[in-house]
């Protein structure tokens, strides 16, 4: 049986996942109607992973005997200035899941939950990806400046982590 502060701070993560899928998902939406067919195609991908992290969430809250709650629609951002500032985004937000996935963690610990920490240790390597394969994007913009936008979003769908 899982405690009511985590079944609370998971049912948090649940949201933030949600939100998550939806900020790419938005993301992409902008990528594609700006001619940037392989950054929406990643975008579209890491979506569709967010979406399956928080199905993921809800299914272990569901069986450890807690409630999951569906969260409502929180509308993301849909204007992007540029692929770099919307890839720092990415690495920010990557930032704030990691940071919310230890809080769960850290709690946990407190709580001697050793099932769920065990479990959340998924979360806590996928993240050390999320976050580096933002930052190899970021780097990667960095390098080419302005010139060869092309290139990059032809070769992006090959930095994917898997």
């Amino acid at each position: 049986m899982i405690s009511k502060k985590l079944e609370e701070a998971i049912n948090s993560q649940i949201d933030k996942e949600f939100y998550s899928s939806n900020l790419y998902l938005s993301m992409a939406v902008w990528a594609d109607t700006n001619g940037l067919n392989g950054t929406a195609k990643w975008l579209y991908v890491q979506a569709d992973e967010e979406r399956l992290h928080m199905l993921k969430f809800i299914q272990f809250l569901n069986d450890r005997g807690g409630k999951a709650e569906v969260p409502a629609i929180k509308k993301p951002p849909h204007n992007f200035k540029d692929i770099k500032s919307l890839f720092k985004l990415v690495l920010d937000h990557e930032i704030y899941i990691s940071e919310s996935i230890n809080d769960i963690v850290s709690l946990t610990i407190q709580e001697k939950d050793h099932t769920t920490n065990n479990w959340l240790q998924f979360f806590v390597n996928e993240q050390i990806q999320e976050e580096k394969s933002a930052q190899e994007i970021i780097d990667k913009l960095k390098l080419i400046g302005d010139a060869n936008l092309y290139m990059f979003d032809r070769d992006i769908l090959s930095m994917r982590n898997e």
